[in-house]
């Protein structure tokens, strides 16, 4: 039953990254969605289930919100690296967008959306109620990966095909993770630590790349509205979830 949630965990973030291809005129509106949709992923959906799953401290700080801050910090490490090789070979020193760097946050997006599935398989072990909240969750946002992971791929200067390949990427691997659950379980103390991390990659991504971008092309009430809507989009997906 796991694996046929996760089918629709499949055509949503299809759906997504569809919608995503369809607006390139409006280019700063599907960035300013982009950034909100990102913002409410990590503040109101990875972080305090990160909180919840590793919930011991180390050195009076949970390790959720540790590994959240190295997250980020990683992020902007590998962005500034490749920037400077990039420099080295010659190109602009203004273009800071690294094709890797896309294709390297795709990937981790890929990576949550097996974790993803993996939570619907573990919620159906459990049973009950659980399943049904997790599933629904999990469907309502993976139309906000598939959107992200081709936005992502596709502003870091990489071809359509690559964007277009992270995007089917991504709408696999929650249907890998619930079928891998018929093996084997993640503990939860390594599943909250995984949130923590990639909820700061996030982050970095949406404040520091992609709404300055937004922004910058086209500085309109309408992109900060979507921006907003973005991010009031994934809270009441949280919020019908619980």
């Amino acid at each position: 039953m796991a694996v046929f949630v996760a089918l629709g965990a499949f055509l949503m973030t299809l759906a997504g990254g569809w919608t995503a291809q369809r607006v390139t005129d409006r280019r700063h509106l599907v960035l300013g969605l982009a950034g909100g949709l990102m913002l409410g992923v990590v503040g109101l959906d990875l972080l305090p289930e990160a909180l919840r799953a590793a919930g011991r401290e180390i050195f009076g700080v949970p390790a959720a919100l540790l590994l959240f801050v190295a997250g980020f910090l990683l992020a902007h490490l590998v962005e500034r690296l490749l920037a400077a090789r990039r420099a080295a070979h010659g190109a602009d020193e203004h273009d800071h967008r690294a094709p890797e760097v896309g294709l390297t946050a795709a990937a981790a997006m890929v990576g949550h959306s097996a974790m993803d599935g993996v939570a619907i398989g573990a919620a159906f072990q459990v049973g009950g109620g659980m399943a049904l909240a997790v599933a629904l969750a999990v469907i309502a946002h993976d139309f906000a990966d598939g959107f992200n992971t081709y936005t992502i791929t596709s502003l870091y200067g990489n071809a359509r095909r690559k964007a277009v390949f992270m995007l089917v990427a991504d709408a696999v691997a929650p249907v890998v993770g619930a079928a891998s659950t018929l093996f084997f379980t993640i503990p939860e103390a390594a599943l909250g630590g995984y949130l923590g991390l990639f909820g700061g990659v996030l982050l970095y991504l949406a404040a520091a790349e992609i709404l300055p971008e937004a922004h910058h092309e086209h500085p309109a009430r309408s992109t900060l509205l979507c921006t907003v809507a973005g991010a009031a989009f994934i809270w009441l997906v949280v919020g019908l979830a619980g």
